[in-house]
């Protein structure tokens, strides 16, 4: 059994639609960080970064004590070799994934949260900010549009590259992205979007949408961390 600490972000989604494509068994255990519930000591112990999400193995395929791991990509390759699913076995196109893995988590994750926050959250609108972070985020989507010009997914086969990436181009309308510009993206995009397993993901993100806070709340909790929340 694998207990999910999760929170309905795109992170978060990367898990529970990769959970979902194997069919590996899990829990969701939620972290509302809209509450500061990723501080509490207990969440900390796994996750040390205080982000979600971050998992428990109870049964490692090595067996003995159940495992951690944070860090959403990380837990992506994890699963995957535990799993032996979406994630190739040739060492050609595992090194594909990877790299595109890790591209998402050094790029298009970063600049597209970097968006959100000047877009959405900064209680000063910042025109300079604004245009860095939506113009890099217009760029990764065409390095993704040309990636996706002669192949289906973005490492070949469907695999945790193409996961690690979709949730963070869920939210295209509010980084200021038309899909329509990007038409290898668009059509990649509505292929994972109407997966059965993406579907179910995202169903199970409806059961905590109430919880939200406000964005002011949201803001404090989210956004005005430094190394005194780590080191008091």
């Amino acid at each position: 059994m694998i207990e999910l600490y999760y929170w309905t972000t795109p992170n978060g989604h990367k898990i529970t639609i990769f959970l979902e494509e194997v069919g590996l068994p899990y829990n969701i255990i939620p972290v509302n960080i809209g509450a500061g519930e990723q501080f509490k000591p207990e969440f900390l112990k796994i996750s040390p970064n205080n982000r979600i999400p971050a998992i428990i193995d109870r049964e490692p395929a090595i067996g003995g004590e159940p495992i951690s791991v944070f860090e959403s990509g990380a837990i992506l390759l994890y699963l995957a070799e535990k799993t032996g699913k979406l994630i190739s076995s040739d060492l050609r196109d595992r090194v594909e994934t990877l790299q595109w893995l890790f591209w998402q988590m050094g790029g298009l994750g970063p600049m597209a949260g970097q968006n959100h926050y000047f877009v959405q959250y900064a209680p000063e609108k910042i025109e300079y900010a604004i245009n860095r972070y939506v113009n890099e985020t217009g760029r990764l989507y065409g390095v993704l549009n040309k990636r996706l010009a002669d192949r289906e997914f973005v490492a070949g086969d469907y695999s945790i590259a193409d996961i690690a990436a979709y949730p963070w181009i869920i939210g295209y309308e509010r980084q200021n992205q038309k899909l329509e510009d990007f038409p290898n993206l668009k059509r990649w995009f509505e292929a994972i979007k109407a997966r059965p397993a993406t579907i179910r993901a995202y169903q199970k993100a409806e059961e905590f949408k109430n919880q939200a806070l406000d964005i002011n709340k949201s803001r404090e909790l989210l956004f005005n961390q430094s190394a005194k929340t780590i080191q008091p």
